[in-house]
């Protein structure tokens, strides 16, 4: 918008003030351009930055000027005719109209997803993804390439379980299968998520498939920024969240405050086939995990001076559950004649209070960037108090009505310490050295009655108060080489690890202690901008988790019962692979051919006992693996992308359990297959379809399934409110089967969480974007 009036002759100092919005909606313009020119000499005479509302504040002394005001995606204001009043010029509120191309150029790179290769790891930038807004970490891990998460929310990578989940770098609650915190972290609090799938001797051991760190975002716009969120879904997934950040010189302030409630059905479907009796037990029902929560996260990185930096957050939460459950059963005798009908309902009450701390300290030295040393302390609680209750009432037949109830007490607390350093010594090599020392103390006290004459008694063989401590220390050096075109790295890490399990009620324990020591090694080479190799080399450990060692019994369905088993023992992998990285005009691709060999697999395994299923993790023998893999991201316009995924491994199964051999081999393969759309009026459209192929299993086959997710989202007022709606398995087809088939039984397992629906608006105020909160979890 252009001013006239007439120009008036001053001396002395003139002011200059205006206030910039946006033609189509009003709003201010933050931080943009304001350049003070000669009309005669065209060159520069003064310039400003708007400030927090849009206003700008300018001085000379010429009187022959015009202004030229300039911010990304809105084209550039050259103003030519003012009027100066008692050395002022008011230029009132000036308009700035959006620049549709380079809006264009912008979104296409800002929001779609990519990959990246650095010497030891894969960087997938986490970009706005449809299909995914509004969704937890589990599913946008789900759309990077290389990793599955199945709808138990247990993560696979090339297909293989046993992944070290990493925030920021190091290990934290919200990664901590246990406490089911992941599914809380957001898809747009995510930056990145690095796939390492041979990692260095620089990170934890854990983790025999590799490791994901997932890095979460940090704020770096000054002043006040934030948004609120809304939600809604089907099945019931309602919340509303706040996110705020205030930043100065010194300070980065930041919370999140969420609360809502949701609710996970899952229908279940098992058979249990005796064959030396040919008696079966036919199961099927739905139950459902209702959950009404709260959080807040409160924290600050306090920049000390140039050099330092001193980050300490915490996060408090509370859920209350209600888990209501309805199972029928029917058993069937040897003439497969109906013995007895009858309906399973439980009724499960809990609390689960958690919170977590976290201190760091990072100074930089002088003589590089890059050279740091950093420490951190991480430390967290999570507790839970259960109870519930299971009734039997006999719908035809044999009477079998019987009633139960449990209760549960469950605390963890863990504890992670951590010194690193890293010295560019100069333009070419680097050395890194660090120490870690983390503390896993676990306690669960469970009990089971059964009513007996009118009078819960406790069931002896069922009950149990399960401890655990597991400590390990652990200490790294690495030291890598690299010019514009080779590099190499090569490093040794040794860990101790110190492990304490005890079942107190029987006073039966078990100690475990160990030192272990694992090598890495990597090496890469630029061909050229549109070629390149990696190969690489490391040697890692699975520890068993808690739910692996617990002896804790899932009554739900008193025929196929779960039990953890406290005398596992680690599996120890030793991991190869070799990448290539090439461009092929717009498309951009990237294969792999890797060799994993285990020993000590940990596998769940079935027995059968008066018609119940026992499943319990064992270890039994080795495993060699042998994979490609290629993934890859082709872009022909502007307004459409395709990403393409696609694994296969062959697997040479060698073992024993209990005098049966299980020697077998066999294969697996995924794909995903993801397309973008951009439509005009600022919508896009997102569909990503997966597919799973079926494999062997020790004592029978797990079958494949396919998917779909469909994502739509809407812009207004320049992305000031974002509205998404999302639709994850579109055919309700994502479902997980399970056979055993042995010589004395049969059994067959069958789950579906089915079709969600989503809806969300978020409004962002300050400088920020609309973000999206999301109560859901894994």
């Amino acid at each position: 918008m252009l001013y006239t009036g007439v120009i008036w002759s001053q001396n002395g100092e003139i002011q200059i003030t205006g206030l910039l919005v946006e033609a189509e909606t009003g709003q201010p313009i933050p931080y943009a351009t304001v350049v003070l020119n000669s009309k005669s000499t065209k060159s520069t005479i003064a310039g400003a930055i708007t400030n927090d509302d849009g206003y700008f504040d300018l001085k000379t002394v010429e009187n022959d000027f015009y202004l030229e005001i300039s911010f990304i995606g809105f084209k550039t204001l050259q103003v030519k005719n003012y009027t100066i009043s008692q050395n002022k010029v008011d230029f009132g509120t000036i308009k700035l109209y959006q620049d549709s191309q380079m809006l264009d150029e912008v979104v296409v790179r800002g929001e779609v997803s990519k990959t990246e290769f650095k010497l030891d790891k894969r960087v997938f930038n986490v970009g706005k993804d449809l299909s995914t807004a509004g969704a937890s970490a589990l599913e946008v891990l789900n759309n990077v390439p290389s990793v599955n998460v199945n709808i138990e929310g247990e993560i696979s990578l090339r297909g293989s379980g046993g992944v070290q989940i990493l925030i920021n770098g190091k290990p934290s609650v919200l990664a901590d299968e246990s406490s089911n915190a992941l599914g809380t972290i957001t898809a747009d609090m995510i930056q990145s998520i690095e796939v390492i799938t041979n990692p260095s001797a620089k990170y934890e051991a854990s983790g025999t498939s590799g490791i994901l760190n997932i890095i979460l975002k940090k704020e770096e716009k000054k002043g006040w920024n934030g948004s609120i969120s809304l939600n809604t879904g089907i099945p019931d997934n309602h919340n509303v969240g706040v996110s705020l950040n205030r930043r100065t010189e010194k300070f980065n302030l930041f919370t999140q405050i969420g609360a809502g409630y949701r609710s996970l059905p899952r229908e279940n479907e098992a058979i249990n086939r005796n064959l030396e009796n040919n008696e079966v037990i036919f199961s099927d029902g739905e139950n459902f995990r209702n959950e009404t929560f709260f959080n807040v996260t409160l924290g600050t990185d306090y920049h000390v001076n140039k050099y330092n930096v001193l980050t300490l957050s915490g996060n408090l939460a509370y859920e209350i559950e209600d888990q209501p459950s309805e199972t029928n059963f029917s058993f069937f005798d040897t003439n497969n004649d109906l013995v007895s009908r009858w309906i399973r309902n439980e009724d499960t009450e809990a609390t689960n209070p958690k919170w977590q701390y976290e201190f760091n300290w990072k100074k930089q030295f002088k003589s590089h960037k890059d050279h740091t040393f950093q420490l951190s302390a991480l430390g967290s609680f999570f507790g839970k108090d259960q109870s519930s209750l299971f009734v039997d009432t006999t719908l035809e037949g044999l009477d079998v009505d019987s009633d139960q109830r449990t209760s549960t007490n469950f605390q963890q607390a863990d504890f992670t310490f951590k010194a690193d350093y890293t010295n560019p010594l100069s333009k070419e090599y680097t050395v890194e050295a660090g120490v870690q020392y983390v503390i896993n103390d676990v306690g669960n006290d469970f009990e089971v009655e059964d009513l007996i004459d009118g009078t819960y008694v406790i069931n002896e063989s069922l009950t149990n108060d399960f401890e655990w401590v597991q400590k390990v220390v652990g200490i790294y050096a690495t030291g890598a080489y690299e010019n514009e075109n080779w590099g190499v790295k090569a490093g040794l890490r040794a860990e101790n690890t110190d492990i304490g399990t005890l079942l107190a009620n029987t006073n039966e324990s078990n100690s475990q202690n160990f030192t272990n020591f694992f090598p890495s090694f990597h090496t890469s080479y630029t061909f050229s901008e549109k070629f390149s190799l990696q190969a690489g080399y490391s040697k890692r450990i699975f520890r068993p988790r808690l739910r692996d060692l617990n002896p804790f019994f899932n009554i739900r369905n008193n025929f196929n019962i779960r039990t953890g088993n406290p005398d596992l023992q680690p599996e120890f992998t030793n991991s190869y692979e070799l990448t290539s990285i090439y461009k092929i005009g717009k498309a951009s691709m990237s294969s792999s051919l890797y060799h994993r060999y285990t020993t000590d697999v940990v596998e769940t395994v079935s027995t059968f006992i008066d018609n119940v299923n026992f499943t319990t993790p064992e270890n039994i023998g080795t495993n060699s693996t042998i994979g490609f893999e290629t993934n890859g991201k082709y872009s022909p316009t502007k307004w459409l992308t395709f990403t393409g995924d696609f694994n296969f491994n062959y697997f040479d199964r060698k073992g024993s359990f209990e005098g049966q051999v299980f020697d077998f081999t066999g294969n697996q393969w995924s794909t995903r297959l993801g397309s973008k759309i951009g439509f005009p009026a600022d919508i896009d459209v997102e569909l990503n379809g997966n597919y799973r192929s079926s494999f062997e299993t020790v004592q029978g086959k797990q079958s494949g399934f396919a998917f779909l997710d469909i994502g739509i989202r809407k812009k207004i007022l320049k992305g000031k409110i974002v509205a998404n709606l999302g639709i994850r398995d579109v055919f309700a087809s994502r479902i997980q089967e399970r056979f055993v088939n042995q010589p004395t039984f049969e059994t067959y397992n069958f789950g579906r969480r089915g079709r969600f629906f989503t809806f969300g608006l978020s409004y962002a105020f300050g400088k920020g974007e609309a973000v999206t909160y999301s109560g859901r979890r894994r």
